[in-house]
């Protein structure tokens, strides 16, 4: 095939493609999110869930029956989906299924900076990292061999860098994967006590077999250069140091977990220093020292942020002294005429405690609102505005409100309405949905609360409205707060002067996204002449 310009995003979509990966599961978040949409637009059968850890069960059944599957979310997703990913090292898998984590160093569109690298030793779980595109090609097609091979799921760690920068990919050919067969295997399946003790020995025994390979196995390459200073690192970091340091020996890792500590070992004892140049959590740093190899690492103050070329030279230096400031940008803010800013306005002018959560409306915390009190993950706002509601004096107590969008309510939102219904404060709560039909902070993707798939067509819809109805909330109002402020106004004053639990669902669609949507919904108008769809055709309000 030609060589093609590709983002490491597209490259693991073309991987997958090529590779004949049965099913792409995940949920939208960046820098991860272009992969399924590639993976889709290539012809291959992408689909989002509901949230990561459904994501994650999809795959993983269709890997018990003999697929090959892609996963993909950002790293604060593999929080969600932690659940059934440690017990799907110990059960294995029949097929092939490698989970993306996206991580985002310097937190370019993140709440958190955390390291999954931490996740594949925790998990027990095998990770590989690519530099670049080519890499994010050529080791996603390793990690389906690693998994098939040891049958288990794979970690593929990636950065905001890797996922959005381009580079050329050659892409092969490859034979056709076998076809999905499900076999019955109770013992390594069930994870009940007395089956999973067995799992356990047989996965750590996997893991021993994964090091030994690794130390001879093509993703791991050492270079030769001057022996005054080795370099021992992966990733993007790799580029980075090719410039900062071209004289020096390198041994760049593929798979750096589980590691292939002989092969660093030789290579550190053959250096007079030995430098370990990562990004983020001193990871490697510190397994390495625990394994008896004597190297150094970077400066605490280079634990914070991407790696770039200048700072990668600050660290081979030992240089320490205060990094320069970087350029002030523009700060983020609500699109003229968000719908949300209505909303905010409200929040802002009433004086209410806002437990916030995570999407576009996030940035109603930032001037000229300043509306927002906590942000903590997908679907806290909830939890965390009724903690405050239990314990606060009712003067403050009659003031919070959560909010939340239509995209992470149907996340992981839910189960906090539930807790809303079954632990009710004594002076009620107000939850504020934002429904603006669309998941647009990662791009306009669809969500079940849409009624349309990946690919925008026509599907099954999740009414907001009736699910808070059907957990017994009564009082449920939707309206559009553009199109009467003062009336949403009076209507946020009635509801937070009252004992009840209550429901308002702002609805009006993304401006960015509301022409996409009319013609979503005329197409599937047209094709849907006679049916008996319910609410999956209706238009939504505009």
């Amino acid at each position: 095939m030609a060589r093609m310009l590709l983002s490491g995003d597209e490259a693991v979509a073309a991987a997958a493609f090529d590779a004949g990966v049965t099913l792409g599961t995940g949920y939208p978040g960046t820098p991860s999110t272009e992969i399924l949409e590639a993976f889709s637009k290539l012809g291959g059968k992408a689909q989002w869930s509901p949230n990561e850890k459904v994501a994650m069960e999809v795959g993983l059944g269709a890997a018990y029956a003999g697929a090959a599957v892609l996963v993909t979310m950002k790293h604060v997703g593999v929080n969600v989906a932690a659940d059934p990913l440690f017990t799907a090292a110990y059960t294995g898998v029949t097929g092939a299924l490698v989970m993306i984590s996206a991580d985002d160093p310097g937190m370019a569109s993140s709440q958190n900076e955390q390291d999954n690298r931490h996740y594949a030793v925790s998990a027990a779980v095998p990770m590989i990292e690519p530099s670049d595109s080519q890499e994010a090609y050529d080791f996603l097609i390793a990690a389906y061999d690693v998994s098939r091979r040891w049958k288990i799921p794979v970690i593929f760690r990636m950065t905001t860098r890797v996922c959005h920068s381009k580079s050329l990919v050659s892409r092969r050919q490859f034979p056709a994967p076998p076809a999905a067969d499900f076999v019955r295997d109770i013992k390594g399946r069930v994870m009940i006590p007395a089956y999973a003790r067995a799992a356990h020995r047989r996965l750590r025994q996997k893991l021993a077999e994964m090091a030994q390979w690794n130390e001879t196995s093509n993703l791991t390459v050492r270079t030769a250069g001057d022996k005054s200073l080795g370099i021992i690192t992966s990733g993007i970091s790799y580029f980075h140091t090719c410039e900062a340091a071209p004289q020096a020996s390198f041994l760049k890792l593929g798979m750096t977990y589980p590691l292939p500590l002989n092969a660093i070992r030789a290579f550190a004892a053959s250096v007079d220093r030995c430098l370990v140049i990562e990004e983020g959590d001193p990871w490697m740093v510190d397994a390495l020292l625990a394994a008896g190899i004597k190297v150094e690492g970077k400066a605490e103050p280079f634990r914070f942020g991407e790696l770039n070329v200048d700072r990668v030279r600050r660290i081979i230096n030992r240089d320490t002294s205060p990094e320069p400031a970087p350029a002030r940008g523009k700060p983020p803010q609500l699109c003229m005429g968000c719908p949300y800013r209505t909303v905010f306005e409200v929040l802002r002018k009433l004086d209410c405690i806002v437990s916030g959560d995570i999407g576009c409306y996030t940035l109603g915390v930032l001037p000229p609102f300043e509306a927002m009190d906590t942000c903590v993950c997908m679907g806290a706002s909830l939890g965390v505005g009724l903690g405050m509601r239990h314990v606060l004096p009712e003067a403050q107590a009659r003031r919070v409100v959560s909010i939340i969008g239509d995209s992470t309510f149907v996340h992981s939102g839910i189960s906090g309405l539930v807790e809303m219904i079954y632990n009710p404060p004594a002076t009620g709560h107000l939850l504020i949905i934002l429904d603006n039909g669309t998941t647009a902070m990662t791009g306009q993707q669809e969500h079940p609360g849409t009624g349309r798939t990946l690919t925008h067509d026509p599907t099954g819809k999740v009414t907001l409205e009736k699910i808070a109805q059907s957990l017994g909330v009564k009082q449920v109002q939707v309206t559009d707060p553009t199109a009467d402020p003062a009336g949403f106004e009076q209507l946020v004053r009635d509801r937070l002067a009252g004992n009840e639990l209550s429901v308002i669902i702002a609805r009006k669609a993304c401006l960015l996204a509301a022409g996409k949507i009319r013609e979503y919904e005329r197409r599937a108008a047209e094709q849907c002449t006679t049916c008996d769809c319910g609410d999956a055709c209706a238009p939504r309000g505009q």
